[in-house]
């Protein structure tokens, strides 16, 4: 079709491009370099986990499961939650398993955001966040933490509060800055949300993954806040399986009724195979209660690599992200700087300027310490010599 014949079209996310993961992650291929850039291990699904898929893909469990999950692993998920975290989900009404998180938040920010509604979202963030309320004409508010530990400034979140606010994100453990919620800010955000009527949606997809025994703090685990939040999870994140892409969504029954009336056109059912295989494998609770042993190995593994570098390591006390400041290496913008890294050093990286809505540069960079130890071992030998 001719240039001059070609409808009109005008872009919903008019500044938005391709991902910085993805356009990390293909840097690194193309150089060759070592990917410490998207969260994704570098080791395998466990192998008993993968032999319960082929167990049900042979099994005949390869059609439409039923829309909002199939009933053995929502059940399983009801004891889960039980047990970690003395709340109820009704496995039939109030939760409902979805093609990954990322989906499920998509479809939660769609059900509450109308034209003119203001959400609180708090930065550096998930970049799934704020393109999603605008997708839906909302406008997405502000809130800045600041390294080193990222900490919440309760009076400007109350601040950012208006007429028109109706929904906070939150994330704990957080990503990219390894920071995780106390019990007094669950209290804090609490009694705003009652006080200003507003619903929660809570991004959990790393909750297994929290250190130096420490507890992670789940809205589930308060009735103020239960009644007014969505908690969202991941499968992928807990397994070694991000790209399986399945996760779930807990809710109350007033607010998993209108979930599901758009889940259901956004994506009807998720693999019906790898859900049995949940199911089977969520009796192995001793996998998921020891990961954050097993990666909190790898955070010290790699700390010690950082740590004779001249890179300085910022707090972790959660996911399996390490940020690093680099202002005594250079002060070339951090977009510059992991470009840099990969092209000189053969290891890559992401700036956290891209999980700022207005790419504040604090030279800062974030590593992903999900993989192998010699890929980390190799990874942390470069790094002590830039």
């Amino acid at each position: 079709m001719p240039h001059s014949e070609r409808p009109s079209f005008k872009s919903k996310l008019p500044n938005l491009g391709t991902t910085i993961f993805s356009k990390m992650t293909a840097l690194a291929h193309k150089h060759q370099a070592i990917n410490l850039s998207q969260g994704f291990p570098d080791f395998n699904t466990p192998q008993p986990l993968i032999d319960r898929v082929s167990h049900h893909m042979n099994a005949g469990h390869n059609q439409y499961p039923p829309m909002p999950g199939v009933p053995e692993l929502k059940q399983k998920i009801f004891q889960k939650i039980q047990e970690l975290y003395h709340a109820d989900y009704d496995p039939n009404s109030e939760i409902t398993i979805t093609a990954g998180a990322a989906q499920a938040l998509h479809v939660v920010i769609s059900m509450l955001i109308r034209e003119g509604d203001e959400a609180i979202i708090f930065e550096p963030a998930y970049d799934v966040y704020a393109p999603t309320v605008k997708l839906n004409r909302g406008t997405p508010r502000f809130v800045t933490l600041l390294p080193p530990d990222y900490k919440i400034d309760w009076e400007a979140v109350e601040a950012n509060i208006t007429s028109r606010t109706r929904l906070i994100i939150i994330n704990t453990p957080h990503n990219p800055s390894g920071s995780i919620w106390s019990p007094d800010d669950l209290k804090k955000l609490d009694s705003l949300a009652e006080k200003h009527n507003l619903y929660i949606l809570s991004d959990e997809v790393y909750q297994h993954i929290v250190y130096d025994d420490r507890q992670h703090e789940s809205i589930c685990r308060y009735p103020g806040l239960k009644k007014r939040s969505f908690a969202v999870f991941s499968f992928g994140k807990t397994y070694h399986a991000t790209g399986w892409k399945i996760g779930y969504v807990l809710a109350p029954e007033y607010l998993t009724l209108e979930f599901r009336k758009i889940f259901q056109y956004a994506m009807f059912a998720v693999s019906a195979p790898m859900q049995y295989a949940l199911a089977d494998f969520l009796d192995h609770k001793d996998y998921y209660l020891k990961l954050e042993n097993f990666y909190q190995q790898k955070r010290d593994f790699f700390a010690k690599f950082i740590d004779r570098s001249r890179f300085k390591r910022l707090p972790c006390n959660g996911t399996y992200f390490q940020c690093v400041d680099y202002s005594d290496i250079s002060n070339q913008p951090d977009t510059e700087f992991v470009q840099f890294l990969i092209e000189e050093h053969g290891v890559a990286a992401i700036p956290v300027s891209a999980f700022y809505h207005d790419h504040i540069d604090r030279n800062i960079i974030r590593f992903c310490f999900a993989k192998k130890d010699e890929t980390l071992e190799k990874a942390g030998q470069i790094l002590s010599n830039v």
